[in-house]
């Protein structure tokens, strides 16, 4: 088995047993700790289903049942050190009928196996361009915060894994569910997509299905 395969089961496989674990009791997490070493992590994140480039721009719209939404993605130049890790800085601002109703940014980083890690955001919710919130913020290695996959470098059906882990705040998981789509949308087709199922255990009620593709 090549290292890369290895490396993201043992993540998973953990995250499969913690997983058995929910209930409503809502206890925290005392088994998730995954270990990061910074020289098992390189400059840049080239994964295929999640490639950040700096200087490159994404924009995402959709119909919401309040209105239009609108999401800018920038991958800046900048860095942020976390856990001796130096991770990509990404610009993600939300928007609803043109008002800003979210300013982020993510903290990301590829380890060399091809995994690309979530080390954190700084999330701010805005209300008439006024911050009332920044619920959802966290950071890797503080109190008690720990960071996660986004993207693995293999997509393995079925597995689930946690993107991010801090209690009570940001506890999202997700798996793939479907390998070599062909997704037509407005800006063209696209081939060999991976569909990943996403949920929050702090909001029950929401599952989000999420197609990516090849260097997009």
């Amino acid at each position: 088995m090549n290292n890369t395969l290895f490396a993201f089961i043992l993540i998973a496989m953990g995250c499969q047993l913690i997983s058995c674990e929910k209930d409503d009791k809502r206890t925290k997490d005392e088994y998730y700790l995954p270990i990061l070493n910074p020289d098992d992590f390189i400059d840049s994140i080239t994964n295929i289903y999640l490639p950040f480039t700096p200087g490159k721009v994404y924009t995402y719209e959709g119909q919401t049942d309040e209105g239009t939404e609108t999401i800018v993605v920038t991958v800046t130049n900048d860095k942020k050190t976390i856990l001796g890790i130096d991770c990509i800085v990404v610009h993600d601002v939300v928007s609803l009928e043109g008002n800003t109703i979210e300013d982020t940014y993510d903290w990301f980083a590829q380890d060399i196996y091809g995994n690309v890690w979530y080390l954190g955001e700084n999330s701010k919710e805005i209300e008439n361009g006024v911050v009332v919130g920044t619920g959802g913020s966290w950071e890797a290695g503080v109190d008690g915060a720990q960071a996660g996959i986004v993207m693995p470098a293999v997509p393995i059906l079925g597995v689930p894994y946690r993107q991010e882990y801090y209690f009570n705040e940001a506890e999202d998981w997700g798996k793939v569910i479907e390998t070599g789509l062909n997704v037509t949308i407005n800006y063209g087709t696209f081939t060999n997509c991976i569909k990943t199922e996403e949920w929050n255990p702090l909001e029950p009620d929401v599952l989000e299905n999420k197609y990516y593709a090849p260097g997009i």
